[in-house]
């Protein structure tokens, strides 16, 4: 089978191809938009990235997006792989899909948090698709409310059960088989609630939120996992107000955001600067934003975080780890969890310490995450032929 061919089971709705194509008109107005918006005036907090984005930045950043970026360009980068929408509950699902033509090839399911999204996975899908034992079936979607897939119901709250539902059915309706999930960010969660599922063979995890409650004291702890535990505190402490927004006001960030490229670009570029090891190309932060801006998601992408930060027992048990699990760690994740606090979360059958990365190594280490994923899959077929 050929991997540009996506074919559903019988009696499921149909798997239709589509390029990404914004009109003239679009990216004509958000080139408008990014010449007319405005700078602040200097501040003292400007210049200190501790504080935030920096003035610095944002001035180099608006001057490339104005005069020398090509939106027709990153359009080409992301058609060159093949993307697919298809109906699951009333809901559009957009995803990259490449089937594997080995009849014995892994299905893996991508996916993203925010403020990434199914673009993060570039990288890493280059480097799976070159893998041979085993080869890959790959599919990774755009979450519920992102990009291309539909926006959440807006006649009640949408909640990220919801979305791990819709993912179950969703590759029930591909008709892959017996899949494993890997994820990032609010991914790493879906990813999670998918284990309660038969279908879900695993789940391998780049970002943990501990939820067992057991813990062993810090004096216990290697150094480079100490230096993880205080970089979470300083997180906590001083970063992680944007969480809080998008938890307690997501109608009023999402209506300040929405006004203006220039705002939604300070508002990720922040993220994109402060939670990865090396700081990405400004180029490769303009394509993530206007991709953000283009496909107008922002205000409908934020909705889990209420629930993220207000997590209940019953949210706790839903998100239990139920099959056995895979954990690549990188330093310069937001809050790099203890390897002994992981492992009591279920069965960890795979971890790998790394000594670089952070949020989003799935461009930052596509090399290390694809070795990673590729050894968790044979650890896993290790655990199921014991089990068996």
């Amino acid at each position: 089978m050929s991997e540009h061919v996506f074919t559903p089971i019988k009696g499921s709705p149909e798997v239709n191809d589509v390029t990404v194509k914004f009109s003239d008109d679009e990216v004509s107005n958000l080139n408008t938009l990014v010449k007319l918006s405005k700078l602040p005036r200097e501040t003292y907090e400007g210049k200190h990235r501790q504080l935030g984005v920096t003035s610095a930045w944002m001035r180099d950043a608006k001057d490339k997006w104005e005069n020398n970026f090509d939106w027709r360009a990153t359009e080409a980068k992301l058609n060159a792989l093949p993307q697919w929408t298809t109906k699951v509950d009333e809901m559009t699902i957009h995803f990259v899909g490449i089937r594997s033509a080995h009849a014995d090839a892994v299905p893996i399911l991508l996916l993203h948090g925010w403020p990434g999204s199914f673009y993060e996975f570039y990288p890493l899908m280059h480097e799976l698709r070159k893998s041979t034992t085993p080869h890959f079936t790959i599919i990774a979607p755009s979450l519920p409310g992102y990009m291309f897939s539909s926006p959440p119901p807006t006649d009640r709250d949408y909640t990220q059960g919801d979305v791990v539902t819709l993912l179950h059915r969703f590759m029930a309706q591909l008709g892959v088989g017996p899949y494993i999930a890997m994820g990032s960010d609010m991914g790493a969660q879906a990813a999670r609630g998918l284990t309660a599922h038969e279908a879900c063979r695993g789940c391998h995890l780049t970002m943990f939120l501990p939820h067992a409650a057991a813990r062993c004291a810090v004096a216990e702890l290697p150094p480079h996992e100490a230096e993880g535990l205080q970089r979470g505190k300083l997180w906590i402490e001083k970063s992680r107000a944007y969480s809080m927004m998008h938890a307690t006001r997501p109608s009023t960030i999402g209506h300040v955001l929405a006004s203006s490229p220039l705002a939604l670009l300070a508002w990720i570029a922040e993220k994109f600067l402060e939670w990865t090891d090396d700081d990405p190309d400004v180029g490769l932060v303009l394509e993530m934003a206007s991709l953000w801006w283009l496909a107008g998601c922002y205000p409908t992408s934020i909705y889990p975080y209420r629930q993220l930060m207000n997590q209940t027992e019953a949210w706790r048990e839903e998100f239990k780890i139920r099959k056995p699990f895979g954990f690549s760690w990188f330093p310069k994740e937001v809050t790099p969890q203890p390897r002994a606090w992981i492992e009591g979360e279920g069965d960890m059958v795979f971890f790998k310490t790394h000594e670089k990365g952070g949020h989003f190594p799935a461009f930052e280490k596509p090399v290390e995450l694809a070795e990673d994923i590729v050894e968790f899959a044979r650890a896993l077929d290790v655990r199921e032929k014991e089990k068996a």
